[in-house]
């Protein structure tokens, strides 16, 4: 192996955990082209090592590879979206019980917090900042867990379904619906109670899952009227 073709599979990681983190925080939207050279700009990484990374999100699911037209963020349908979070509500009800077992007060008070602001982003009405506070409570609540494993499937499910996601944090009075949920979680993993955490986490993924085909319709009837 010649320097440059270890320095060009070196660098293959950082991108392939750069670009899989921008199609998770929503910085490529669905079907958007993903063009090697403005990829490799962006990360200043080499093209080989951007078309690895692009091979690699295909084989996970975020990218496809279209004939002739390169390659694109894939698409999730509803019906894959609702499947995903059956497995997200399994996972992360897990999570929430180790949580619950592990959790220092420092940790409890570090939830509380994000409980607290929660609280006051649904008064003022700040729907942005109440789905940011949301992303770092499910974070917390995973690192609190110490599921490496869990976590590795959870950040993979969460790039392939960003926009039901992002939608879903926008819909009119869901974050209304979703506030108790999310306290019940907090008090549960901070009073140590595994089975109430695992539960309150499950409810609320399961109320995610209900919401998800009034959000889609939704976005269809917003589609059509342009």
């Amino acid at each position: 192996m010649t320097g440059t073709e270890s320095s060009q599979s070196l660098d293959a990681v950082p991108v392939v955990d750069a670009l899989r983190a921008a199609i998770a925080d929503g910085e490529f939207v669905p079907n958007q082209r993903l063009v090697e050279a403005d990829l490799s700009e962006r990360f200043g990484a080499s093209r080989t090592s951007v078309r690895t990374a692009l091979l690699q999100l295909a084989g996970e699911g975020l990218v496809e590879r279209v004939q002739n037209r390169g390659a694109r963020v894939r698409a999730v349908s509803l019906a894959e979206a609702v499947e995903i979070t059956e497995v997200r509500m399994a996972l992360e009800g897990l999570c929430a019980a180790k949580a619950a077992e592990r959790h220092t007060d420092a940790d409890a008070g570090r939830l509380r917090e994000i409980g607290d602001a929660m609280r006051a982003a649904v008064a003022s009405g700040d729907l942005l900042g109440y789905s940011e506070l949301n992303r770092r409570l499910h974070g917390l609540v995973l690192e609190l867990a110490g599921q490496s494993t869990a976590g590795a499937i959870l950040e993979r499910l969460r790039g392939q379904s960003v926009r039901h996601q992002f939608q879903l944090a926008m819909h009119p009075g869901r974050p209304a619906i979703s506030l108790p949920q999310h306290i019940e979680i907090i008090e549960a993993i901070c009073a140590g109670d595994a089975g109430a955490a695992e539960a309150a986490m499950r409810r609320h993924i399961r109320s995610v899952i209900d919401t998800l085909p009034e959000v889609e319709a939704a976005r269809t009837r917003r589609f059509d009227a342009l």
